[in-house]
């Protein structure tokens, strides 16, 4: 089944919110879960992928009453379900405008009956999106001497919970799991960010570039997230290569770019961030602008110029948020895939990630 056919199945579940939900960096938060079986034909065997995470697995697209269907998460479960010829049911437990300590402690501890399960496969998170955010329009706001706290404290948090929450799911996810992995995170508002600060810096007395300043901070959570991956056996989905990176080579170096980005294991984490901030610094692009080729760009950034785009339906979760339900055939047949990614893999936001997820599904459940 093509991805339109899809939505027009699942309309009739579908309801565009009415009310508008506040910017993430307001610090607002709203529960937007998704519980959803992938049904396929001739077969009763069903695993389960447990998502926690915060508006990115939730698909936020701007109303708090409904979400898309086909976050991150549902694209890797269609990816497991196709290869391994069996029914997936993808939980998202998920928790839009959440910080990391908010996606820990009420979500992956507080429903940490979802990855129990003996069915469950894979158990995928994500988190500090927010931090991040909040910390920046803090940052942005300022006047005055810039004060660098709030990033710091922000990289603290997100360290702090992301090598819990790795500690706390290997802990308590069933033995049956094959597959545990982490996405980082892309930089949203690369571009936008590219302008002077209202604050002057103490040391220079002069206005700070602000993607000069926020970029650094982004690299060192991303490296700490792969990094605590490969120490408690996780994978790590590294999304800021995948959406911030050309997929051909741009500068000459032998190397695709979205390549070349990648979380290296081994690498010093001073040594990642000179990578990234510096030495293929030319390299990164706004991922509203994501080049797959030297002539083809496409867009994997809402207009709100935050979340990831996507492709096919939403689903209602509930008027004030809450948890949607369903089920649905497998988005398309294998037979359909090139080279094993689906016809959309690098077309939309959400559909990037998903496949980074993918590459990781174990061969069999």
């Amino acid at each position: 089944m093509h991805r339109r056919g899809l939505r027009e199945r699942i309309a009739l579940l579908s309801i565009i919110g009415a009310v508008a939900c506040a910017s993430e960096a307001a610090a607002n938060t709203v529960t937007q879960n998704v519980s959803w079986t992938i049904d396929r034909a001739g077969t009763s065997v069903k695993y389960r992928e447990v998502a926690y995470g915060d508006s990115i697995y939730a698909g936020y697209y701007g109303s708090i009453s409904s979400v898309a269907l086909f976050s991150g998460p549902m694209v890797q479960g269609d990816y497991a379900s196709n290869y391994w010829g069996t029914d997936m049911e993808i939980i998202r437990r998920a928790k839009s405008g959440a910080k990391a300590d908010d996606i820990y402690n009420n979500k992956i501890v507080a429903e940490r009956s979802y990855m129990q399960a003996s069915n469950t496969r894979i158990v995928t998170f994500e988190m500090c999106g927010n931090d991040g955010l909040q910390a920046r329009s803090s940052f942005a706001g300022q006047t005055g001497t810039c004060s660098y706290g709030v990033l710091n404290t922000a990289l603290s948090n997100c360290t702090t919970y992301q090598q819990a929450a790795m500690q706390y799911i290997n802990a308590n996810a069933s033995a049956n799991v094959k597959l545990k992995v982490i996405g980082n995170l892309y930089y949203p508002g690369y571009n936008a960010d590219n302008a002077l600060s209202s604050c002057t810096d103490s040391t220079t007395g002069q206005k700070v570039n602000k993607q000069q300043v926020f970029l650094p901070y982004i690299a060192k959570m991303n490296w700490r997230a792969c990094n605590f991956a490969n120490t408690y056996g996780f994978k790590c989905a590294d999304n800021f290569a995948q959406y911030m990176g050309r997929d051909y080579d741009s500068n000459g170096d032998g190397q695709i770019d979205s390549d070349a980005l990648r979380y290296v294991q081994g690498e010093s984490e001073s040594a990642y961030v000179t990578r990234i901030t510096t030495t293929l610094r030319s390299t990164i692009r706004d991922a509203n602008f994501h080049m797959v080729n030297a002539s083809t760009t496409y867009d994997y950034i809402q207009s709100d110029d935050v979340h990831p785009t996507y492709a096919g339906g939403t689903v209602w979760v509930g008027l004030f948020g809450g948890t949607g339900s369903g089920s649905s055939a497998p988005d398309l047949d294998p037979s359909q895939y090139v080279n094993g990614k689906n016809p959309f893999w690098n077309q939309y936001g959400h559909e990037r990630w998903g496949w980074a997820l993918s590459v990781y599904n174990p061969a069999t459940p």
